[in-house]
């Protein structure tokens, strides 16, 4: 776990204008300072992200929004209060401190604060807001452990900041606050159950929006291997069958099905709890990957609480071939 005297380091590396992966309590990121434009911009090199797709803010906490917006709504400020720290991201207006770079050209800013001691730290160290994205090429595997970031970015990050293994797995909610009634952008590590509970009111999830946040790819948190979704009921014999074809299958057995027989090359036991399944989807993506799989088969969970961001990922890492 990063130190007292890493994360001093850390924060004067951002000072100077470098690249630091931190950890999250969802992903970890790859930490640029937000008033930096030349730093935010390396940023974009080294994910090989496109300069259009913005990114998210990180601050030290809620009472420090206002620094960065030009304006709070009263329900967006219910769901600082009540879920920061924590994975949830407010897309608000952008105020004056927040380069055009961060985010993506829209007048719109997308912020949160982090619910993780290194991260909350190394803000309060930094005394300023850091963007943060996946620490992984775009369109990959987010990265849960700092051996993942140096596995995937190597000496392209200036220092890593070793927080463990994050506690949720997936990246946060992103939820539209601009408007009267708030819209969910991306599900995330927030259910929207808990959402609706706070706000008294039923969220939209919609397929696309006016807003551009990160993760709309049409391929997104995609490993090597091609991902194929299917009923649940089928996952065994689709997987079975593509290996008879000659294929290196990866099998997400769904917890239903514990215990079964399955004739494939790697078998991932999904967990029945949709908390233990989140904090480890990525890991067993990049695991099956490292297995030497080129075809995965999974299934869908029940769009329920975390399960909605759990398929929402799956589908994504599926591309638009998603069959499910």
């Amino acid at each position: 776990m990063a130190g007292t005297s890493d994360i001093e380091k850390a924060a004067d590396v951002l000072r100077a204008g470098g690249l630091v992966a931190l950890p999250t309590e969802t992903v970890y990121g790859l930490g640029a300072n937000a008033e930096d434009p030349a730093a935010v911009s390396r940023t974009f090199q080294v994910k090989g992200r496109p300069p259009s797709h913005p990114l998210i803010v990180h601050i030290g906490g809620a009472e420090l929004l206002d620094d960065w917006v030009q304006e709070v709504p009263a329900r967006a400020r219910l769901l600082a209060e009540h879920f920061w720290p924590g994975p949830l991201t407010l897309v608000l207006r952008r105020g004056g401190r927040v380069p055009l770079e961060a985010t993506g050209g829209l007048e719109t800013v997308a912020v949160r604060v982090p619910d993780h001691p290194v991260a909350l730290a190394l803000l309060s160290a930094f005394g300023g807001g850091v963007t943060a994205p996946s620490a992984n090429r775009f369109g990959s595997v987010s990265p849960t452990t700092a051996d993942d970031v140096r596995a995937e970015l190597g000496d392209a990050v200036d220092f890593v900041l070793d927080g463990g293994p994050c506690e949720v797995g997936v990246e946060s909610t992103i939820v539209d606050a601009t408007g009267d009634i708030p819209t969910i952008l991306r599900p995330g590590g927030v259910t929207r159950e808990d959402l609706e509970s706070v706000l008294g009111c039923p969220l939209a999830v919609p397929a696309s929006s006016r807003i551009r946040v990160p993760g709309q790819h049409p391929s997104h948190y995609a490993p090597r291997a091609q991902v194929v979704l299917v009923e649940p009921e089928k996952v065994v014999a689709e997987a079975e069958q593509t290996q008879e074809l000659g294929h290196r299958v990866g099998v997400f057995l769904p917890a239903a099905f514990c215990g079964a027989e399955v004739k494939a090359h790697a078998v991932v036991q999904v967990p029945g709890s949709m908390a233990a399944y989140a904090r480890g989807l990525y890991g067993f993506l990049r695991e099956l990957d490292q297995r030497g799989c080129d075809i995965i088969v999974a299934s869908l969970p029940a769009e329920a609480g975390l399960g909605l961001a759990i398929a929402n990922r799956l589908r994504r890492a599926a591309g638009p071939r998603a069959a499910a």
